[in-house]
């Protein structure tokens, strides 16, 4: 079993990662250090109560999608490759394969559940009183929102933003999808925009279109992942002016 590991300034630093608390924040770090070579880790509870955290920092590493936890107490590192580079000749191959078996990889090489029906997760222990403190806790009422399901209806426009998908791309995505939806409210939260959504889409589209083996991306957890922003931003870079003579720059 490989002795290092290492975590990505693209997770760590991201607005959903740093706007936890650093008992979560840190609880994430404990449990990427404890996981085996592929991610997993069988006993993510007692090692929570171990590093002195509480069920609430668990639940939101669940609920923000920073862990993937099965219905049997396994957990599982959602951005493990991402984080980590390890060599094929220093892996231990994980002991949870049925577990593995369930998840697939990503463009980006994050873990998903593809089939929910299949995979579904199990709220973990304790869930349930943690909404009766949460609002007396440090995250008040979205960490209540977040961890009990309760939030209020809202109005984000995940038709218009999936139907634009489907119209540049030719596919047929639903936006009822509660996948979908989950990841469109996310980058919302973030405060992106429904322009950000067309602009990610179009710039994605362009470069992933023709290219039979990259076009298979064009879809709601690959765009509207943990990428989002940098795929925004890939828009910035391309469509930034030349600088002319006599402008600021370097020669």
């Amino acid at each position: 079993m490989a002795q290092r590991r290492m975590f990505s300034k693209e997770i760590t630093t991201s607005d959903a990662f740093v706007d936890m608390p650093m008992s979560s924040q840190l609880l994430y770090f404990h449990l990427g250090m404890e996981a085996d070579d592929e991610g997993f880790i069988g006993n993510a509870k007692m090692l929570s109560r171990a590093y002195g955290a509480n069920s609430d920092d668990l639940s939101l590493l669940k609920a923000k999608g920073f862990i993937i936890m099965f219905q049997n107490g396994v957990s599982v590192v959602k951005d493990w490759n991402l984080n980590n580079k390890i060599r094929k000749d220093r892996l231990k191959p994980t002991i949870y394969r049925s577990e593995k078996s369930l998840l697939n990889v990503d463009i980006d090489g994050s873990y998903f559940i593809d089939n929910q029906m299949t995979t579904k997760v199990q709220p973990i222990d304790n869930q349930m009183s943690a909404q009766d403190r949460l609002g007396k806790v440090r995250l008040g009422k979205d960490r209540k929102d977040i961890l009990s399901g309760s939030e209020e209806p809202d109005q984000l426009p995940y038709k218009e933003v999936v139907n634009y998908l489907n119209e540049k791309t030719g596919s047929n995505y639903r936006s009822s999808g509660t996948k979908t939806k989950k990841l469109i409210k996310a980058r919302f939260n973030e405060g992106f925009s429904l322009d950000d959504f067309k602009t990610v889409i179009d710039v994605k589209s362009k470069q992933w279109l023709t290219d039979q083996k990259m076009k298979q991306y064009l879809r709601p957890e690959t765009l509207f992942g943990t990428k989002f922003e940098s795929y925004l931003n890939e828009n910035q870079v391309t469509s930034k002016p030349a600088m002319k003579n006599g402008g600021y720059g370097t020669r």
